[in-house]
């Protein structure tokens, strides 16, 4: 069975957030939780731009293979430590809420587009992505990607847990006050589908939001096993398969779900045990 420590950074608040600012304190978060032993580090939703970008949006946006995705690979071989970043993606004339998944070597392993788009500012500046389930490995751990609102849906996670997601990472933008989500829901998400849920938040103000923080690694036992508070926070915690492969044996809903009577997004296969 596998170990593997992940931190989940609560960076700085503002937007747009300027590049060199932004990419100084992933460097700083990185550092920080390589030397605790992590190998992988989550930020939140747009966190090398900030959220409430309006109509900078477009302007930010980069390809996924642009500057930012350099800047962040050079950080993470740097530190020989996973990370996962979240930014405008441009895809020729559409604009994705995009989260980027970096290996230890500062090379590329997976790039989700948010599904499930929220508000105003969202519907209007990006187009929402079409893959519900974008996965990857780290050190034998089956990785799986969401942002923010995308994890709100049942059934975007049991997608996952289905096609065998071990630990789902989950860049957010939560503001007050749903301070529900963080508290009760994201454990919720872990107990009724199985795996972990790694769920980085925001914190501060930016414009007329008030980011809610509260992030968070529930285990699929439902117990919540590191907690940031609501400011600027790096929170470590253990993601281990071998309480993963007791939870599943324990309980059962995956392999006692009839999916043959639900939509084909629920029949992707049973979850390794």
């Amino acid at each position: 069975m596998t170990q593997l420590r992940i931190a989940l950074s609560q960076g700085p608040s503002g937007a747009p957030l300027p590049r060199a600012e932004a990419l100084a304190a992933l460097e700083s978060a990185a550092a920080r939780a390589a030397e605790a032993g992590a190998r992988l580090l989550v930020t939140p939703e747009l966190s090398l731009t900030g959220y409430a970008l309006g109509p900078a949006t477009a302007e930010l946006a980069e390809e996924a293979e642009g500057p930012a995705a350099e800047a962040v690979g050079e950080i993470a071989a740097r530190h020989d430590l996973a990370i996962v970043y979240g930014y405008p993606e441009r895809d020729g004339e559409a604009v994705y809420n995009s989260a980027r998944l970096i290996d230890p070597a500062g090379k590329p392993l997976a790039n989700y587009r948010k599904t499930h788009l929220f508000g105003t500012f969202e519907n209007t500046a990006f187009t929402p992505g079409d893959e519900p389930v974008v996965q990857a490995e780290l050190d034998g751990v089956r990785l799986g990607l969401l942002v923010c609102y995308d994890v709100e849906f049942p059934e975007t996670v049991r997608a996952h847990a289905l096609a065998g997601t071990e630990l789902l990472l989950v860049p957010t933008a939560l503001m007050r006050p749903y301070e529900f989500v963080p508290r009760t829901l994201i454990p919720t998400r872990a107990w009724e589908s199985q795996l972990y849920v790694a769920y980085a938040n925001r914190q501060g103000a930016e414009g007329d939001l008030t980011f809610a923080g509260l992030s968070c690694l529930a285990a699929p036992d439902g117990t919540v096993r590191a907690r940031a508070g609501t400011g600027e926070d790096l929170v470590l915690a253990d993601v281990d398969t071998g309480l993963l492969a007791a939870s599943r044996a324990e309980n059962t809903y995956l392999t006692d779900l009839r999916t043959d009577l639900f939509h084909p997004v629920h029949r992707q296969g049973v979850p390794r045990r």
